[in-house]
């Protein structure tokens, strides 16, 4: 096998001292922003040119791409929201680069369109994000994304008119937006960014506004600042009744926060009167509703797998009072409709649900498949009706209109399917990691295969951090895999959330080598089963799980056969030098610490390749406006591979321009850039595509 030839990069002389060793960073040049640094402008582009010229030799790469186009092109409904007898939402046509957003007046009223993103770049790049109907319908609050960034700017529509306002809210960031009442909202933002670091400089000053529509931002009230503590970050939010702002705060990534509230009914007389309900930040609270006077929350304190609890805002000293105990199964949310709970409950990673009364006392369970993924639920006390999605591996997302009342649900929108879901089995296997855990997999795999016992090439996907829980839904780009003839695998790995915050627990911090070792253990499984051939595992995760694939590819590079690297965290070392990259300290710890030192020197990606021995085929993806984990990690990370004496097969980067860490990124480019992946994955796995 001829070794490619790979473009010539710089290394500079950059040794620092960390805690008595000496380590080198020969590629410190290339954190620096491509938009303005032309060397590292310069290198992205002769990395792009080496690597197009690699995957355009690839002959998996036409089928995926035609494949992966078809099974995308369905029309694709959003969760509806009804505001005043409107129904707001989004739907996409099949091969539109954005969904747009449209209105109907009235369940079975015409749809109006509404807002078409399409129009608002050429490229297709610039995305809606957030939105939000006034209560009396009359106006629509959203935000735009462009290029992929993590800012966003918040605009005003008249709905009868469809015409924007002049209101512009910019640099908002990590925000939600809540209507107070139908003439002003709340939203978080951060100062105004020097020039030239807004998408490289690290976040603080997190602030809460209320904006009047009809005025400028200026005119903006501060609603919330901790001045003391810059590093907290502030989420608003108004109960559906419209009755009380509840903010929470934290510093990180994990869930703890602090609970302020504001009683809006009292606010002409009190303005932003703030109370403070829950000081130490040591739990996870997320809002429910009010009814009257109490507040409702879904809450880990004293609960790793959660319970609801109420609190009466009119005590002096409100104190929780539990209504739905603490279950073996995770309570991921709960929403009241009409005068019913309703609890979506997470169980081995698939999804549950049932409806209590406000008393806590079983309704009855809902009917859903047996492993899938059930979301929504979304309303207000009083309502009659909610609308749920549910999906899995071999159904694209469904949307259900339910009668709260009766418990019926019935179809609002089915897609029309181009493939034949009975076709692939979807499979739950518990595997034993290194040190005895058992950790749940999902396997998917053609019936024939599987019965035949045939093994087959194998995507392995996972990820592993943040308490994200990884539960079945649709993919064109793994639907297009498995009809290709390959296997699908989602290992659920300790540092996830499916059981709590035990399983979180489990695989961070020090404990961070865990998620490795489920990885790891995952694809032994796979291979000692016959799922897999030796020689056909794949694997592929992105941002913590970017991390997550560059460090297994260091400690097993005999085990994979190739590998996909996606948005990923290389240097551990860094990574909180960034834009949001702070926050993660919750997970990672702090690299300044020396305990937290040693434990992430072991396995950071950038650090630890293992010159001399023969590696996977690896392709690492990034975009240019990746302001979450920002490319320097991929690019410092392929350098120092490209350098390493790691064997013969491709060690390649794909940089995307005008996208960021994957949310609003045009249809065009998602089909382009995952027929790039599984036409590298195939051609180093050994699957053969169709009439290839």
């Amino acid at each position: 096998m001829k070794p490619l030839a790979y473009p010539e990069t710089r290394r500079g002389t950059v040794v620092e001292d960390h805690f008595g060793e000496k380590i080198a960073d020969p590629y410190r040049w290339l954190e620096n922003d491509v938009r303005s640094d032309k060397e590292v402008a310069a290198w992205v582009e002769r990395e792009n040119a080496v690597t197009r010229a690699y995957l355009d030799t690839l002959p998996q790469r036409g089928w995926f791409a035609a494949r992966i186009r078809e099974l995308i092109d369905y029309e694709r409904f959003g969760l509806p929201v009804k505001a005043a007898g409107r129904y707001f939402y989004t739907r996409n046509s099949g091969l539109q680069n954005q969904a747009q957003l449209f209105v109907r007046d009235g369940l079975n009223g015409t749809p109006r369109l509404l807002l078409d993103p399409n129009s608002w770049a050429k490229d297709g790049a610039t995305a809606l994000d957030a939105w939000e109907p006034s209560d009396d319908g009359r106006h629509l609050l959203y935000s735009v994304q462009d290029g992929g960034s993590d800012w966003r700017v918040i605009k005003v529509l008249d709905v009868k008119t469809g015409q924007p306002l002049a209101d512009e809210v910019k640099w908002a960031k990590f925000t939600g937006i809540a209507w107070v009442g139908n003439d002003g909202f709340l939203y978080s933002r951060f100062p105004e960014p020097e020039q030239g670091t807004a998408f490289q400089g690290r976040n603080y000053d997190h602030k809460v506004y209320y904006h009047k529509v009809g005025t400028p931002q200026s005119a903006d009230q501060l609603v919330l600042e901790t001045p003391d503590q810059r590093e907290m970050n502030h989420t608003a939010e108004v109960t559906p009744d419209g009755r009380y702002a509840v903010i929470t705060s934290s510093t990180g990534t994990d869930n703890r926060q602090q609970v302020r509230v504001i009683d809006l009914s009292r606010r002409k007389t009190d303005g932003w009167k703030i109370r403070m309900l829950v000081a130490e930040p040591k739990d996870d609270w997320k809002l429910v509703a009010s009814t009257g006077t109490n507040l409702w929350f879904v809450t880990n304190q004293n609960a790793p797998r959660y319970r609801l609890v109420v609190a009466d805002m009119a005590a002096a000293q409100p104190q929780f009072r539990q209504v739905v105990a603490e279950r073996g199964d995770l309570l991921e949310r709960a929403t009241i409709i009409g005068n019913q709970l309703v609890l979506n409950y997470l169980k081995d990673a698939a999804s549950h649900a049932e409806i209590v009364s406000l008393d806590g006392k079983k309704v009855r369970t809902l009917t859903l498949g047996e492993l899938g993924t059930a979301s929504g639920f979304d309303g207000k006390p009083g309502d009659p009706e909610t609308f749920y999605t549910y999906s899995s591996f071999n159904q694209p997302a469904a949307i259900y209109r339910m009668d709260i009342a009766t418990g019926k649900s019935e179809p609002f929108a089915k897609p029309a399917l181009k493939f034949d879901p009975a076709k692939y089995a979807i499979e739950q296997r518990f595997y034993a990691s290194k040190d005895g855990t058992k950790v749940p997999m999902f396997v998917v795999r053609n019936k024939v295969a599987s019965q035949a016992g045939k093994a087959l090439p194998t995507l392995l996907y996972g990820y592993g951090g943040f308490d994200v829980s990884l539960t079945p839904g649709y993919s064109a780009a793994r639907m297009a895999w498995l009809e290709a003839g390959g296997a699908f695998a989602m290992a659920n790995l300790r540092g996830g959330g499916e059981y709590g915050k035990e399983w979180h627990d489990g695989g961070r911090l020090a404990n961070k080598q865990n998620v490795f070792d489920d990885f790891i253990a995952a694809g032994e499984y796979l291979i000692a089963q016959g799922i897999t051939p030796k020689g056909g595992l794949a694997v592929q995760g992105g941002s913590n799980g970017g991390l997550l694939i560059g460090a297994v590819v260091n400690q097993r590079p005999d085990l994979f056969a190739a590998a996909n690297a996606q948005v990923g965290v290389m240097d551990m070392l860094r990574f909180d030098r960034f834009t949001a990259g702070r926050y993660w300290v919750d997970d990672y710890g702090y690299p300044e610490k020396e305990a937290d030192f040693r434990v992430l020197r072991k396995y950071s990606p950038y650090h630890n390749i293992r010159a001399g021995v023969d590696y996977p085929a690896v392709l690492v993806t990034t975009a240019d406006t990746d302001d979450r984990v920002v490319p320097g990690h991929s690019f410092k990370y392929t350098a120092a591979l490209q350098a390493a004496k790691v064997g013969d097969k491709p060690h390649l980067i794909r940089i995307e321009t005008r996208a960021g860490h994957g949310s609003g990124k045009p249809t065009d480019k998602v089909i382009e850039e995952s027929s790039d992946i599984l036409a590298f994955l195939a051609r180093w796995s050994g699957l053969q595509t169709p009439a290839q």
